[in-house]
């Protein structure tokens, strides 16, 4: 494995939803009785309180970051009541983390919203900017001493999700919902672009919640965007380039004065003449249908550069649904690899955040795994991988470490 800068992030990620549990204030757990054939995300992982317990497993692999977010629904219950207690309980995961020696990379907002900002409107709201600003003028409260914020996570997936949603709860919808994680053993469907409405009022919001943040904390601010890593047929270059403006180049675009842009990446597409294949059933396939080809977070993170060059990069996710853990770790280290060849050409990333920790609750079902660390969903035993060592060990020998540590 190539050297990476001594001063280089290596993390893993989570999301509120995902594994806190019991998440009854937010629009997803109202929509999810809703969603044909999906689990619920009930209990989750419990880390909403063994939340102690996954910062350790961080700092014990040789990691140094853990990205997590604060949920806007438990923080504000109801509009403009804000629980000091959910503050407080975010405040001492931060302090966990800072206090194992762990970067928190905190997210303010990673898919899920208020119930009753959903109800009013939701990003189609008039009032919509003014609700996120006043959630992140409270939510910057308790930053101090994080050197990374996220503000929105994938805004691009988000505005797809949005109006998934929207039709998920319409009774008269013909729409059907598709996980955004997880297909049948068919074709995985192209998901239909992201809309631009909802993604110019999520700049929007980013932008408002950047100026509040750099008047109130010392963090650096930026967003994170889902990177297709689109490849072009003979002929398609233009079709293509359509294609990068809505799908990413809008939401890239909007981050040229931020302190760094999150680039998040799995797989690749094709685009051809008639716009993005769907990718055929084949047997070297992730859990979530998708192609694997490692080789996707070079090309996301050299087409970031292209759009933003003068803005440095974070990988704030990119990993493998897979079931065999040996398989995550040959991806992830020929993704690193593309990573790395791509810095040798003069990309400027500072750091590679695994997603994810855990094997989580992903949007729909429980089945794709994409977590460094299994967790027993009856116990809620934490069992670390072999990856988690590889990847922390990794980190450490960066360093200038041993790289023998264990979890």
């Amino acid at each position: 494995m190539p050297a990476f800068p001594k001063s280089f992030l290596w993390g893993a990620a989570s999301a509120p939803h995902q594994v806190e549990g019991n998440n009854v204030n937010s629009d997803f757990w109202m929509q999810e009785p809703h969603m044909t054939g999906a689990d619920r995300s009930g209990d989750a992982l419990d880390s909403y309180n063994r939340f102690p317990e996954d910062i350790a497993l961080v700092a014990g692999s040789g990691l140094d970051t853990y990205r997590f977010g604060i949920e806007w629904a438990r923080i504000e219950p109801a509009p403009g009541q804000f629980s000091r207690v959910q503050l407080a309980h975010y405040r001492r995961m931060i302090d966990t983390a800072l206090a194992a020696g762990v970067r928190p990379f905190v997210t303010l907002h990673h898919f899920t919203s208020p119930r009753w900002f959903a109800e009013e409107g939701g990003w189609r709201s008039p009032q919509a900017i003014d609700r996120f600003r006043a959630y992140v003028e409270v939510a910057a409260t308790i930053l101090d001493g994080v050197e990374w914020v996220c503000t929105i996570n994938e805004p691009n997936m988000l505005a797809i999700m949005v109006g998934e949603a929207e039709a998920a709860l319409d009774p008269d919808s013909e729409t059907e919902w598709l996980s955004p994680t997880l297909e049948a053993d068919t074709p995985r469907p192209v998901k239909p672009a992201p809309s631009e409405e909802i993604g110019r009022r999520l700049i929007e919001a980013h932008h408002a919640a950047r100026e509040i943040l750099r008047a109130r904390t010392d963090a650096r601010i930026g967003w994170s965007v889902a990177n297709r890593a689109f490849e072009t047929r003979p002929g398609a270059e233009e079709v293509r380039r359509r294609l990068e403006h809505v799908w990413e180049d809008l939401y890239l675009e909007a981050a040229v004065d931020d302190d760094y842009i999150g680039v998040q990446a799995y797989s690749a597409q094709w685009v051809g003449l008639d716009g993005i294949e769907p990718h055929p059933v084949r047997p070297d396939n992730t859990l979530v249908r998708t192609a694997y080809r490692p080789d996707a977070l070079g090309i996301a993170v050299r087409h970031t550069a292209e759009v933003l060059p003068q803005v440095p990069v974070v990988v704030t996710e990119n990993g493998i649904a897979a079931s065999d853990d040996a398989r995550r770790i040959a991806y992830t280290d020929a993704a690193l690899g593309s990573l790395a060849e791509a810095m040798d050409d003069g990309v400027d990333v500072r750091g590679y955040i695994h997603w994810s920790l855990l094997d989580n609750y992903e949007w729909g079902h429980w089945d794709p795994t994409f977590g460094l660390v299994a967790v027993d969903r009856e116990t809620f035993e934490r069992h670390p991988k072999p990856s988690l060592r590889w990847l922390g060990n990794l980190a450490r020998r960066n360093r200038g470490g041993s790289g023998d540590g264990a979890v």
